[in-house]
């Protein structure tokens, strides 16, 4: 029988603890031993110490799940994480690991994972939709999947993020149209094309604005991509940052991502002037395989490069703010003034589904709900 001895923790205060034979591991067939310690009373380690012999003698070996009974959440995570990041590219598992670690991790990590309740979720889900944070609702999704690791696992019964009531908002908010119309598109492009400092931030946004492309998607462009006879560009890739904020140059999300993007002549040219001033400047970026948009070394340029132009030139200028990605919805929405089937816009844009096309780029413009009240009156004629 295994010796229980007597020793002093952190407190100086007596504790009890026996190293047992547990058996041989079933996996690896060598000889396993396991210590237990806490114990405050010399009783309380002689029964654990007779439950653990009895398991033993029974089966040959401890139960080899009994540390993921106290597993934590952050525990867990790991293991969760490790084959996480087999399933997804790098840029996806950097931005859930960017979440874990500045929302989830520091609520939930440090807990025992199953003894974490629906109220004490609750709790953080609420903190999360009270402090004003738009994604809580991802970050929910995220925080749940650890717990249905944890379930697969067998550590837990029940996963406590599924009985939760999630919070919405009851309060409308305001129509922040987040685009350009043609007019203030035509003013903000206008005041570009006239500044010989902003050669680069011009020739993106009016291909962003033209093409309905993402940021992304331009800033992974290469001079190959573009047909200058034909007015297309081939789509293949996207710019996403990586694990410790590196680079990389990767295939889009979606098979439907992947396409041709068809561009006016006067965008086409506005191409072809920025690689003619890039050749007469000395630039050694203008090979089929260099990137159309770069650093001032010819470096890949940052995502946030093109959220920087577009702060300065409104603040500068007074235009209505808007995103990066609102010249994507600008697109979009002039396209569909412009007479532009769906399934076209669809095939521009990139999108898997027709229904996201219409859900989220058909939003009618001030020029389209005056249209269509003028018409419903002449037609009714009362």
């Amino acid at each position: 029988m295994a010796k229980i001895k007597k020793y002093k923790n952190k407190k100086n205060e007596d504790r009890y603890e026996f190293q047992i034979y547990g058996g041989i591991n079933p996996k690896t067939g060598r000889k396993t031993t396991t210590r237990r310690r806490g114990f405050k009373t010399r009783r309380q380690a002689i029964t654990e110490l007779d439950r653990l012999e009895a398991q033993v003698e029974e089966t040959g070996s401890l139960p080899t799940d009994q540390p993921q009974k106290e597993a934590t959440y952050q525990e867990v995570f790991d293991l969760w994480f490790e084959q996480y990041k087999h399933t997804v590219k790098e840029s996806t598992w950097h931005t859930a690991q960017l979440i874990y670690n500045r929302q989830i991790l520091p609520k939930f990590g440090k807990y025992k994972i199953k003894y974490i309740d629906m109220m004490q979720v609750q709790k953080v889900v609420n903190a999360w939709f009270e402090h004003g944070y738009h994604e809580y609702q991802m970050y929910i999704s995220y925080a749940s999947r650890i717990f249905t690791y944890a379930e697969r696992l067998q550590i837990i019964d029940r996963n406590p993020a599924k009985l939760i009531i999630v919070p919405k908002n009851t309060i409308a908010k305001p129509n922040t149209e987040n685009y350009y119309t043609g007019d203030e598109l035509k003013r903000f492009l206008a005041v570009l094309s006239a500044d010989e400092s902003r050669r680069q931030p011009y020739t993106f946004f009016r291909l962003a604005a033209f093409s309905g492309m993402r940021k992304s998607e331009i800033l992974a462009l290469t001079w190959s991509d573009v047909n200058f006879k034909d007015c297309s560009i081939s789509v293949s890739k996207t710019l996403a940052v990586g694990d410790k904020h590196h680079l990389i140059i990767q295939p889009p999300k979606t098979q439907h991502s992947i396409r041709t993007v068809f561009l006016d002549h006067k965008t086409v040219n506005v191409l072809r002037q920025w690689r003619g001033y890039l050749m007469r400047h000395g630039f050694q970026s203008v090979s089929p395989d260099s990137l159309i948009f770069t650093g001032e070394q010819g470096q890949v340029l940052q995502t946030m490069a093109p959220n920087n132009w577009l702060h300065k030139i409104i603040k500068q200028y007074g235009f209505k703010k808007v995103t990066v990605h609102a010249f994507r919805h600008t697109y979009a929405t002039l396209a569909v003034e412009a007479g532009v089937t769906p399934k076209a816009l669809q095939s521009q844009l990139g999108h898997t589904s027709i229904k996201t096309t219409m859900d989220i780029y058909t939003a009618t413009t001030k020029n389209e709900r005056n249209k269509a009240t003028d018409l419903m009156a002449n037609y009714l004629g009362f």
